[in-house]
Order: C-alpha cells, then sequence, then structure tokens
C-alpha cells in the first residue's frame, strides 16, 4: 500500500501555464540582456537546482504575519539595501544576523509579544533603477542593476549585464542561507547571549535614556531563569528569508510545484514584496506574484489611492487569508501622517486584513552638497512615529518595520547617538546604493519603537 503522506499531488497544468502568463504583460525593471539564449540557459540550470526554502516553512512564516495582521505579533524585516557577492562573508552575515536578533530582543519586550524576525537576506541583489543608465562625463553605461545582473565599476565590460550572475546569485544565496540558520539553530541567537550585547550598548553614555529599559530587560531573563524557563529552547530562533521580487529570469525558474497540495511556491525566499515602480495592476509582476502561495509584500508610496490598494487586495489576496498580504509604506517622514490613514481608513470594514509594515527609509533620502546619498535618522524615527500615531488615531494594528541596516559601523545615514554629520559621511561609505543605518543607529531605533509599542 502507498502510504497517504507520501502521495504526490499533482498541479493543475492550467496552473502551471499561468505561472507564465506574465510574458504576455507589460514589465518594467528589467535588465537588456545581450544574449537571450543565454540568459534561457542560466534559467534553466536555476530550474533545475534545489530549492532555497521550503514550502512547509513559507507556510509557517504565512500563519505568524497573519497573527501579526491581528495584533499578535510584531515583524522586524531587516538587512543591506542591495547584497553584494563580495560582502557575503561569514563576518557581515553574522553581524547582520547578530543585529536583528539584538533589536528583536528589544522589540519583544517591548511589545509584549512574539517578534517575526526576517532578513532582507539571500536573495537581495537586484536593485531597480531610475534611468536605464549612468553618464559620467561623456560616456554613458547600463545602471548598475545588482551584482545579479552587473557590476559597479564604471566600465563597458563591468555594467554589460552578465547572465552567468543569475546562477552566482543562486550559489551566493545558497552560502548565505547556510550561515543564517547555523546562526540562529546553533546557539548563537541566545536569549541571554543577545541581551548581554545590547547591555554594553545601553551603558554607553550616548544612550543612557535606553538604560532602564535595558535594566528591565535584564530583570526579566533572570526571573525567566530562576522560574526555570526551557533556555535550550530559547538558544534558537526562526529566521526567514526576504527580498524584493524583481528580476523574473530569476523567479520564475526558483518556482516550484508543492508535492503536497499542488500549489506554486516561490523557492528563493519565504517572503517577496513588489516595490513601488513595478506594482501596476495590469503588469507582469503583480500578476505572477498573485499565483504563488508565498506571502506577498507591496510597497505603498504617498501618491497610493483607496482605490489602487482595493484592487490591489482583490487581485493579490482575493480570498482574503491572514498572512498572505504585506503592505509595506514609505510615505516620508512629512506625509505619513497625512498619506497613510484614509488607506487605514478605507481597509476599515473591508473583509482584508493585511499586515502593516512601516518602511521609514525609502521616503527620507536626500543628496548632501558633495553627492552622498543619505537620510537623516531624525526623519526615519519621526516617519515610524507618525506610523503608530496613524494606526493609532484610526484603530488598526502597526504591524512591523523595515529596514535597510548593516551590522557594521558604516557612516551612510546622518545623526543618532552618534551625531553623524556630513563630514563625517566619507569616514566609511560603504554601500553601493542606498544608505543603511548602522549597528548603532539600528539599535537605537529599536529602543525607540519598543516605547512605541508599550504604548498601543
Amino acid at each position: 500500500m502507498v502510504d497517504p503522506s507520501e502521495q504526490v499531488v499533482l498541479a493543475d497544468p492550467a496552473v502551471i501555464a499561468g505561472l507564465d502568463y506574465w510574458r504576455e504583460l507589460p514589465i518594467k525593471q528589467q535588465p537588456e540582456w545581450p544574449d537571450a539564449a543565454a540568459v534561457a540557459e542560466a534559467s534553466k540550470q536555476i530550474a533545475s537546482f534545489p530549492p532555497l526554502v521550503f514550502a512547509g516553512e513559507v507556510d509557517d512564516l504565512r500563519d505568524k504575519l497573519g497573527r501579526a495582521a491581528a495584533g499578535e505579533a510584531f515583524l522586524l524585516q531587516g538587512g543591506d539595501c542591495a547584497e553584494t557577492f563580495a560582502g557575503a562573508t561569514a563576518e557581515q552575515i553574522k553581524n547582520r544576523v547578530k543585529t536583528i536578533l539584538q533589536m528583536a530582543v528589544v522589540l519583544t519586550y517591548g511589545a509584549s509579544m512574539p517578534i517575526v524576525k526576517m532578513g532582507r537576506m539571500a536573495g537581495q541583489f537586484a536593485k531597480p533603477r531610475s534611468t536605464d543608465t549612468e553618464t559620467r562625463g561623456d560616456v554613458t553605461l547600463p545602471a548598475y542593476r545588482g551584482d545579479i545582473v552587473n557590476g559597479y565599476p564604471f566600465t563597458a565590460e563591468s555594467r554589460t549585464p552578465d547572465p552567468s550572475r543569475l546562477v552566482q546569485g543562486y550559489h551566493t544565496a545558497v552560502s548565505t542561507l547556510n550561515l543564517v540558520r547555523a546562526f540562529t539553530q546553533g546557539g548563537f541567537a541566545d536569549l541571554r547571549q543577545v541581551h548581554s550585547w545590547n547591555k554594553g550598548f545601553a551603558a554607553n553614555p550616548a544612550n543612557k535614556r535606553y538604560e532602564i529599559l535595558a535594566r528591565d530587560i535584564d530583570r526579566a531573563i533572570k526571573f525567566m531563569e530562576a522560574a526555570g524557563a526551557d533556555f535550550d529552547e530559547l538558544r534558537r530562533v526562526d529566521f526567514y528569508a526576504s527580498h524584493e521580487g524583481l528580476l523574473m529570469d530569476y523567479e520564475r525558474p526558483m518556482t516550484r510545484i508543492d508535492s503536497r497540495t499542488g500549489t506554486p511556491y516561490n523557492t528563493s525566499a519565504h517572503f517577496l514584496w513588489v516595490g513601488e515602480r513595478t506594482r501596476d495592476l495590469d503588469g507582469a509582476h503583480i500578476d505572477y506574484f498573485s499565483r504563488v502561495r508565498n506571502p506577498i509584500g507591496v510597497k505603498l508610496g504617498p501618491t497610493t489611492s483607496p482605490d489602487d490598494m482595493l484592487r490591489l487586495i482583490d487581485k493579490l489576496d482575493p480570498d482574503r487569508e491572514p498572512g498572505r498580504l504585506t503592505f509595506i509604506t514609505r510615505m516620508g517622514a512629512g506625509k505619513v501622517r497625512d498619506a497613510l490613514p484614509p488607506l487605514l481608513e478605507a481597509i476599515k470594514g473591508h473583509e482584508a486584513t493585511p499586515l502593516w509594515v512601516s518602511d521609514p527609509m525609502h521616503g527620507n533620502g536626500l543628496t548632501t552638497s558633495t553627492g552622498y546619498k543619505t537620510r537623516r535618522f531624525d526623519d526615519v524615527v519621526d516617519e515610524v512615529k507618525g506610523f503608530f500615531e496613524a494606526h493609532r488615531a484610526v484603530g488598526t494594528h502597526p504591524g512591523g518595520i523595515h529596514i535597510e541596516l548593516t551590522g557594521d559601523d558604516v557612516t551612510e545615514c546622518l545623526g543618532g547617538s552618534e551625531h553623524i554629520d556630513e563630514a563625517d559621511l566619507a569616514t566609511r561609505y560603504e554601500s553601493l546604493c542606498d544608505p543603511r543605518l548602522n549597528h548603532m543607529q539600528s539599535l537605537e531605533l529599536a529602543f525607540l519603537v519598543a516605547e512605541e509599542l508599550a504604548a498601543v
């Protein structure tokens, strides 16, 4: 007899055919590959490789995001603006994971609820660009679209899109995920150790205002130890991978049919989001992501209308499934208090329960007189505060934050307790795309968000 648990459920042929319908639709932000045959071969190779994540893990995440949408958990999503192949070192990956774990401990205490931990990692290699080309002097070359497409050096050879980078992206994601799983399951994530790192942060005179909160967390952990809490269980955490689902020559071949249900999953990440530039309702990206079972995010800028939002819900979450759809708002500190409430009001009385997440980074960019792209830490904090204020006023749940950060001591964003100013930017500016919060700024933001969560 065949064990029913081992039976394979075949996909409906129409479902499989639908996964390629995006090819008939308008598409944005794709490279101009010079060799179509080489792209097809690279995608074919990727389709033959093992999945990076598994359907069961994706289902677990969707359940947790559903609880966050109901106000019973909170999402912390953070990582690089754009991962690079050279940056996929053990030290840099460890520092990013460490920073997110430190932030999560603080947020867990402030929220008094579980924190869903997710990295912009193991796939955040492609970036949308404002223009297809970049000009320096009298030389015009293709824009840098991330390491999975082309190189950053401003030469014709480097900037020519190279399909072999698609395969390299897969292998780099594999090694990154292997390390992330080792760090989060092998004792590195022990709650007591992570909290000890935060005690050092709070002991810094510049962060004295957070010392009381750090002391309260310390007492809570000592109480748990004295009460016999199972710290073997607290030595590991669930950590999920996410990236912007941008490059279809990578995302489509990573789509697999789940043998349990016969439904398609994108196995390049647990969670994928569609950016502000590619969320056209009649476009290729929204159509494709409407057909996979992963939880999906959509970036919403300040010009988003309630009608746009409701139509996105109908397209991406027709069954109104908790945890399926996340709206990531990127309004800007000066606009969030006006632009967000009408969307929150429109959702009330609607059957949908999307998860609302604040991205306080992308609406607050500026360029200094010396040419550095940067953000002010105070603007980032102000947008987060506006996000919470809007939800409190309307009576909806602020469900998470989405942060571009690094675990390194870079100088890319202005302000924070270190008082980074414009002159400091040149000291250690390493991002190839957008500026990131450094380790100290990220922790400072976590303590500030914890204060907001305690007031919810």
